[in-house]
């Protein structure tokens, strides 16, 4: 991360110097060179990034790892099940439909490797239960891994921090 000194004054992004140098009559472009900014009489340096801006980040990484984790197929009896969205909503009409036909109702389902399965409402709701486990097997994992990120106190640390 930059940053940016001039006539002793600090700005943490191009944006503000720019406002400052124009007070001065100095019009920059977004694309001026740190060379050209020295010769302005900006000091321009790097600075570490502030660790709580790295660690709410890594937050947000390990949410998108666990949301993408969630919706991935879900194996059942020897076969692999889509679980997103537009799955989850198939998966609740047909066990609707095998309920109204009665006891022993089945229905042919293209998994998730586009194989044929006989399944029976049981089957489906048995479904809908092993992606629960899992779920909050991966919502246990990114708690104890947002622990992990919230107590590391440099950013080698929390780049180690994974949910797996």
């Amino acid at each position: 991360m930059k940053t940016y000194t001039y006539k002793d004054n600090r700005y943490n992004n191009l944006y503000d110097l720019a406002e400052a140098l124009a007070h001065d009559g100095t019009f920059i472009p977004r694309t001026i060179s740190d060379t050209d900014l020295e010769q302005l009489g900006v000091v321009v340096a790097e600075a570490e990034e502030p660790i709580e801006n790295i660690r709410a980040r890594k937050i947000i990484e390990l949410k998108r790892q666990r949301d993408a984790a969630e919706v991935e197929p879900v194996e059942y009896g020897g076969h692999l099940y889509d679980y997103d969205s537009q799955a989850r909503d198939r998966i609740a009409a047909a066990i609707i439909a095998l309920d109204v036909q009665g006891d022993g109702a089945k229905i042919s389902w293209t998994t998730a490797n586009n194989e044929d399965a006989v399944v029976t409402a049981q089957d489906l709701r048995m479904i809908i239960a092993a992606v629960a486990v899992r779920s909050n097997a991966l919502h246990t994992a990114y708690r104890a891994a947002k622990a992990q990120v919230e107590a590391a106190q440099n950013k080698d640390e929390i780049d180690t921090i994974s949910i797996n």
